[in-house]
C-alpha cells in the first residue's frame, strides 16, 4: 500500500518561504534530537539513525537558506511542492 498527501504547495513570498522552510527543518531535527536523548537517557544507547540524520538535515536547511540569501534582493516569488509519501510494507513474523 503505498500514499502522497500534499504538504505544502504554493507560491511564495521569500520570506514568507524562508520561514515555512526553516520551521519545517527546525522542527525534523528537533524530533531526531528529542529521539536521540530519550533513547539515550531511557536505554543507555544512541539512537544511530538520527544522529546521522541530524547533519543531513542541517546542510540540507544550510544550502536553502544559501539559495534564498542570493535570491535577497530580487522581487521573486518561489513554487514550493513537498509530498509525504508513506508506504506500508508487511513485516515477517
Amino acid at each position: 500500500m503505498e500514499n502522497t498527501f500534499k504538504l505544502i504547495d504554493g507560491t511564495f513570498k521569500l520570506e514568507e518561504a524562508k520561514e515555512l522552510l526553516t520551521n519545517l527543518y527546525s522542527d525534523k531535527i528537533q524530533f531526531h534530537s528529542r529521539k536521540s536523548f530519550s533513547m539515550q537517557e531511557r536505554f543507555g544507547h544512541v539512537e544511530e539513525a538520527s544522529l546521522k540524520r541530524i547533519p543531513e538535515l542541517k546542510k540540507t536547511l544550510n544550502d536553502i537558506c544559501t539559495m534564498l540569501n542570493q535570491l535577497q534582493n530580487s522581487a521573486a516569488t518561489l513554487q514550493i511542492q513537498a509530498n509525504i509519501v508513506i508506504k506500508a510494507h508487511e513485516e515477517s513474523k
